[in-house]
């Protein structure tokens, strides 16, 4: 009696909103083809889950408004939401659950969508030169016209991380500017750059991106000295 008890005590600890249990494992969650598309173009996203699963679910933060999808004959254990037009209202962060009879899965990790190319590109140049010795310093500046705003930097190709800087008010003609610092420069760095601006009230929303900034890099940085102590003799 007493574990039985206490095993109807813990299902009911994991009743979440929809009313029955949610026990099953969060599935994962991927956008086809990323999770960057420009305004206009068709994205998709996939919730993989449990071949038990009946139904899948698709929430975005921040909206009341949420899509079901039966799962696929041959394939239950994922489920795809298609969007064929990319815009403004599709931009945000998702998140997928499925649902076996009448048990739930927790929900999935957050998934970002950005859709680009729904402002005005800012512009991206390097100061002191486009041209670095390795070794060297750059600055990479993004001006945009629009205020209070996240500029973003990317380098083609994916291999670094995505750099974000909040714009402030001090560039040139009224201009909001982002100045990205790349110290002790080497040829790994070299590469074509962009850049975009989204305003804060909607970060997600990216501008059209900047013309490219090609950054080379010459030369090799001179390699440390290392001494090495030895007893006298």
């Amino acid at each position: 009696m007493t574990l039985t008890f206490t095993a109807l005590l813990c299902i009911g600890e994991l009743r979440g909103r929809e009313g029955v249990g949610t026990v099953l494992p969060k599935p994962s969650i991927w956008a086809d083809p990323g999770t960057m598309v420009t305004q206009g173009s068709p994205v998709t996203i996939w919730c993989q889950g449990s071949l038990l699963a009946d139904v899948y679910h698709l929430y975005k933060e921040k909206s009341s408004v949420s899509w079901k999808a039966k799962a696929p004959q041959g394939s239950r254990n994922k489920a795809w939401f298609h969007f064929e037009f990319s815009s403004s209202s599709e931009a945000g962060q998702y998140q997928c659950a499925y649902q076996s009879r009448n048990l739930w899965s927790e929900r999935s990790d957050p998934l970002p969508l950005v859709v680009t190319g729904v402002y005005m590109e800012p512009s991206l140049s390097a100061q002191p030169s486009p041209v670095v010795a390795a070794g060297g310093s750059v600055s990479l500046t993004c001006s945009s016209q629009y205020a209070a705003g996240t500029l973003h930097l990317l380098k083609e190709g994916g291999a670094d991380p995505l750099r974000h800087k909040t714009s402030s008010n001090y560039g040139n003609q009224g201009r909001e500017q982002a100045v990205f610092l790349v110290g002790r420069v080497t040829t790994s760095h070299g590469g074509t750059y962009r850049c975009y601006d989204a305003p804060s009230a909607q970060p997600y929303v990216w501008s059209h991106p900047s013309d490219p900034l090609h950054l080379q890099v010459t030369g090799e940085a001179p390699r440390p000295l290392y001494f090495l102590d030895r007893p006298l003799t």
